[in-house]
């Protein structure tokens, strides 16, 4: 049986994650307990074993129970900022660390309708990577050669063809052909109202 490999990019979030629950001087199974996981579920996000930690609702979740915020965690993905080190040998102590605004480069777009609900309700600012291409279930921004820009979710894309969900609601599959885009950016996080 071939050994399971994670992905880079979900290794780079987990560590991140790793990196956040160590900085608030909490275990796996504290961090865990919070949120009615044990400390095994928690470390298969760590790992990045544990499908979806690319979403930005389990990104919020995760984040929350650690006392931080989905943006803490792209500052750390980003090597914008550091986890503090922490003087004291115990790991509980450390020194403060400062916001320094949103990594360079991201965009934001608000939710105008339902289309997408209950994943993103109408007034939920959604903050993008321009060119950073979306994983399967993942949020999207399509900008068109018509100067339009759709909001929806990745299903899949070939060379000639993307499928997206959420043209009229969650449930209603899109086929978008690609000569008609002129780029397509992941969704990185929700903002709730």
């Amino acid at each position: 049986m071939p050994r399971f490999v994670p992905d880079p990019e979900v290794l780079r979030l987990g560590e991140a994650l790793a990196a956040l629950r160590r900085e608030r001087g909490l275990s796996q199974a504290e961090a865990g307990a919070r949120l009615n996981m044990t400390s095994q579920g928690w470390g298969l996000y760590e790992s990045g074993r544990r499908p979806g930690l690319f979403r930005p609702d389990v990104q919020r979740r995760l984040t929350s129970a650690l006392d931080a915020s989905p943006d803490a965690l792209a500052l750390l993905v980003s090597g914008k900022a550091e986890p503090p080190e922490t003087s004291d040998p115990t790991g509980v102590q450390g020194r403060g660390r400062t916001f320094e605004g949103r990594p360079a480069g991201l965009k934001r777009i608000k939710v105008r309708n339902e289309n997408l609900s209950p994943w993103a309700e109408p007034g939920v600012q959604l903050e993008y990577e321009p060119d950073l291409w979306p994983r399967q279930g993942q949020g999207c921004v399509i900008e068109m050669t018509d100067g339009s820009t759709r909001v929806r979710l990745f299903e899949r894309a070939s060379d000639q063809e993307m499928h997206v969900r959420g043209a009229g609601g969650l449930d209603k599959a899109e086929t978008i052909d690609r000569r008609l885009v002129v780029r397509t950016s992941a969704i990185v996080a929700r903002l709730e109202r």
